[in-house]
């Protein structure tokens, strides 16, 4: 069996899209007047936060404009101890997603994306950003299906896994691209992937029908070695090689759900990087340790859900304290 990965000075990149997710405040808001509360979001920019808060060594590559909300994000990111070093400063406008959250906290979004700067990756923005030492790159969302730069990721996925653990996370979202081209290139994404992450709402657009165990198979049959479904409430579901574990979610007073798989997927790379499965094919992993990094990361996901937005825990906070001080990565 293969020995586990040593930590690397930049355990985890994240590659992908910054939004500004704005949320109806009705208590400012009148007959004649609508008032918006704008916050930095965006799937990949959410997860590379979660995994700074929680101590492991992040880069984040991304597309920032000069407008305000690309000053927002650049601010959000350096305060959580993100590393900046390769992203882009772009004259193209940022994204912009309206959020409506239902009395159970589930958000439904509108976007507003067309011609943003997140989309307008070249390949000479790309090369810059390689070797880098990374043990791990995250991708996924709208950065890699929308064009024209999400075949240009895609190309440099292709090139950067044969130095490192590579974690997709599709983020579906119907309201900007098909579902239908979603499917289309799942295939050509698990090909690429080792770690495959995504929802029952991600599951139900992609294989409608479908059981999240046998999408896990039709998943790994195309490549992926780790897939991972989240159940919500329910917990999560992770299948390696085809073998399954199952790890609950812990009981929380939900707030709202924004950037809880997010946070989900940060605590995830964040275990399995502390214990020294990031850098390869995960070729050590245990269904033990998975089942332990799964369970790290649903009470990530928990304690997100339990404040609004996307406001992952930091690895101080109490509930989580013990559990990130035994395995946070030693130099």
């Amino acid at each position: 069996m293969a020995r586990p990965q040593a930590p690397r000075s930049v355990a985890v990149t994240v590659l992908g899209e910054c939004v500004a997710d704005a949320f109806t405040d009705p208590a400012r808001s009148s007959s004649d007047e609508l008032a918006l509360r704008a916050l930095p979001g965006g799937g990949p920019a959410n997860t590379a936060v979660a995994l700074a808060r929680l101590g492991t060594p992040t880069r984040f590559l991304g597309r920032f404009s000069t407008d305000v909300f690309g000053t927002l994000f650049r601010a959000r990111l350096s305060d959580a101890g993100v590393d900046l070093t390769g992203s882009v400063t772009a004259p193209e406008p940022s994204t912009l997603a309206v959020a409506d959250l239902d009395e159970s906290g589930q958000a439904t979004y509108t976007f507003y994306a067309d011609s943003a700067a997140d989309w307008q990756w070249t390949d000479e923005e790309l090369a810059t950003t390689r070797s880098d030492g990374a043990a791990c790159l995250h991708t996924g969302s709208l950065a890699l299906i929308r064009q024209p730069g999400g075949s240009r990721i895609e190309a440099y996925l292709a090139q950067a896994r044969e130095d490192v653990t590579v974690s997709i996370d599709p983020n579906v979202r119907p309201l900007l691209v098909p579902p239908a081209t979603y499917r289309e290139r799942l295939p050509h994404w698990c090909a690429l992937a080792d770690i495959l992450r995504l929802s029952e709402d991600d599951l139900d657009l992609l294989l409608p029908g479908v059981s999240p165990e046998a999408a896990c198979d039709t998943w790994h049959a195309a490549g992926a070695r780790l897939v991972v479904v989240t159940l919500g409430g329910r917990g999560a579901l992770a299948s390696l090689d085809g073998l399954r574990v199952t790890v609950a979610a812990p009981a929380v007073d939900v707030v709202d759900t924004v950037g809880a798989g997010d946070s989900f997927t940060a605590g995830l790379l964040h275990r399995l990087a502390a214990l020294g499965h990031l850098g390869g094919r995960l070729d050590a992993l245990s269904l033990e340790d998975l089942t332990d990094a799964c369970s790290f990361a649903a009470r990530v996901a928990a304690l997100t859900c339990s404040v609004s937005g996307a406001n992952p825990p930091r690895a101080d906070e109490a509930a989580l304290e013990a559990d990130v001080e035994q395995l946070l990565p030693h130099a």
